[in-house]
Parts: structure tokens; sequence; C-alpha cells
């Protein structure tokens, strides 16, 4: 079976990318993880990336001051250079930009920790605390040039209880993340010759 090469992109530790990385171990599974990029050198995702034997690289948004295109210029160019096929957004806290999103229009994903059009951006748990909500969750979407607003592939839905603080919350929301984006993840890259 031919599997579709994917770069994942992190800012942070890599949670939802440890279990991508585990999915994507099952022979059947239809992506392969070749690369895990991040802007933050000290992501505990590269660690993790390395430790499964994935290509992992930092491109630090920093050098580049507010030039955004030439720091995103030479993450295409790293993913052209791997042969990347989709990228999945986990945890990449930059605002990418509208040229960035269009070249990979129906090719980039994005996990989002709301039951979006509900509470897009950041916060999201305590906005969903404040505003008296007994359900929320998270969703995986097509990332489009608006900031989480492209086409839904998945959800997952837990409760909010009764005591429950934005940490609480947050974590039930991760657990939820871990089983959601693999299976989105598979999803998206089935849709891949289909029309998004």
């Amino acid at each position: 079976m031919s599997r579709v090469r994917v770069a994942v992109l992190v800012s942070g530790r890599g949670s939802n990318l440890a279990s991508l990385i585990a999915a994507a171990k099952a022979e059947d599974y239809p992506a392969e993880i070749v690369l895990v990029l991040s802007n933050n050198p000290e992501a505990g995702g590269l660690e993790l990336a390395r430790a499964a034997g994935i290509a992992a690289l930092a491109i630090d948004h920093r050098p580049f001051k507010k030039d955004r295109a030439a720091h995103e210029a030479l993450i295409q160019s790293t993913l052209e250079a791997a042969g990347v096929e989709l990228v999945a957004l986990a945890g990449y806290m930059r605002v990418l930009t509208g040229a960035f999103t269009r070249a990979w229009e129906g090719r980039m994903i994005n996990i989002h920790p709301s039951l979006l059009p509900h509470f897009p951006g950041l916060h999201t748990h305590e906005r969903a605390l404040e505003a008296g909500h007994d359900r929320h969750g998270c969703t995986v979407h097509w990332v489009v040039e608006g900031v989480d607003e492209g086409p839904v592939i998945g959800q997952a839905e837990v409760p909010v209880l009764a005591g429950d603080t934005p940490d609480v919350l947050a974590a039930r929301v991760l657990e939820a993340e871990h089983r959601l984006y693999p299976e989105c993840l598979a999803k998206a890259v089935r849709s891949l010759s289909s029309p998004v």
C-alpha cells in the first residue's frame, strides 16, 4: 500500500503528534509521517519525532522578525524537499499567511480545542465555561485562510461537568483529541483525490 507522506507542524510538547505517530505504526494506516517541523527549537515534539526515527527540524521564526513570508518560504521549501503531500498542524501556534494556506488548501488540516464554529482562536476552555455550555470538545478541520474556519472533518464531544476548571476541562478535551486526530488524518488522506 502506498502511503501519503505527511508533515506535522508543532510548537510544543507534541501530545497530538504522539497519537499520530502511534496510529501511523499500523501497517494499514494510510499516512506516513515523514517530517516534523517546529517554529520552536525547544519543542518537545521534536524529540518525540526523533525518538520515533522521524526527521525533525526547527525553523525558528524569531530570526525572521516580522517577515512571516520569509519564514514560511523556508518551511515551504523544506516541505517540498521532503516530498510532503499533506500537512497536519498539531499545536502549531503561528497564524499562517494567506499565501501559505492557499498553497496547501485541500492538503492541510488542523485540530482545534472546541466544537467549531464555537470558540475559534485561543482560550477555548475558559470561554466555554464562561458561556455556560454543557458540551465542549474538539474539531479537526481543513485549513483555509480564515482562522479556524475551514470545513470540518470530524468532531468529538466531552461533557462540561460541575466544578470544571479550564485545566480540568482541557485535560478531558485533550484525551478526545488524541482519539479524534488519527481518525481524521486517515479520513483526510483518503479524501485527497476528491474535492474538499
